[in-house]
């Protein structure tokens, strides 16, 4: 019984060296890992800072560098305590530092115009665009940053800097395209559904939507009706049947 005891004993301190052992090398890893990300960030500042003009003056070379940032965890637009040259330590954003000027100008700036772009279409579009049409009308528009070339990521990345504004503005996907949506009301899987085929045949009519999603006619009607009530659909009554266009897909064919 002593023997049985005593053995019952060992292996419980046994297994308790053995999870205090993995705690410790838990935390020694854990503090390993924050170091090299520390030290990683950090590297990424300098070489953001080195590499300034070519971020600001090449699109595809400033995406990657922000997927860069997001892989590890970096908001770029977000303040740095990381002194660069010429540079004051501070609360001021990575991308003002590159792109000169004052509190992230670049995207400031750009986010400024989309907000211009939605409001001045909505009356069109019922508050729905394509980023590529967005983005397309700002470049027809004035200059931005001193003729920095705008890309579909740079005008993604601007909408979501509106996030903490409570600005309403948001990216949502509708079939194969990112769209900016500049009002809170969300879409229902049946608006998102339809204005998806739309984009796959150029319209829709009630009859096409009962034949090829087996919807009841009451289903059809009533989406098709919301989708016009906020403007997101037109109607073309002369054609034999009512055909309904989205304003997004129209604009994407005179492409």
């Amino acid at each position: 019984m002593s023997t049985r005891r005593g053995a019952g004993l060992s292996a419980l301190q046994s297994r308790s060296s053995y999870a205090s052992h993995g705690a410790a090398l838990r935390s020694s890893n854990l503090s390993s890992y924050q170091t090299q990300l520390s030290v990683f960030q950090s590297l990424l500042h300098t070489f953001a800072l080195q590499h300034g003009d070519k971020i600001k003056e090449n699109p595809a070379f400033r995406a990657e560098f922000a997927r860069m940032c997001n892989a590890i965890g970096v908001d770029p637009l977000a303040g740095s305590n990381v002194t660069g040259k010429g540079k004051k330590s501070g609360k001021g954003s990575w991308w003002s530092q590159i792109m000169g000027g004052d509190v992230g100008d670049f995207y400031f700036g750009l986010a400024v115009k989309v907000v211009e772009v939605c409001r001045d279409s909505r009356g069109e579009n019922g508050g729905l665009i394509g980023v590529e049409e967005c983005r397309e009308r700002i470049r027809k528009g004035r200059e931005i940053g001193g003729g920095i070339e705008v890309t579909d990521d740079d005008i993604s990345r601007a909408v979501k800097s509106l996030g903490p504004l409570g600005s309403g503005f948001s990216i949502i996907a509708v079939g194969k395209k990112q769209m900016i949506r500049s009002i809170p009301k969300e879409l229902n899987t049946d608006q998102a559904t339809v204005l998806g085929v739309i984009q796959a045949l150029r319209f829709v009519t009630v009859s096409m939507l009962e034949d090829n999603l087996k919807w009841e006619y009451a289903r059809a009607e009533t989406v098709i009706k919301d989708l016009l009530a906020d403007s997101l659909l037109w109607v073309d009554a002369k054609a034999p049947e009512k055909e309904y266009w989205s304003p997004a897909s129209m604009y994407a064919d005179d492409e």
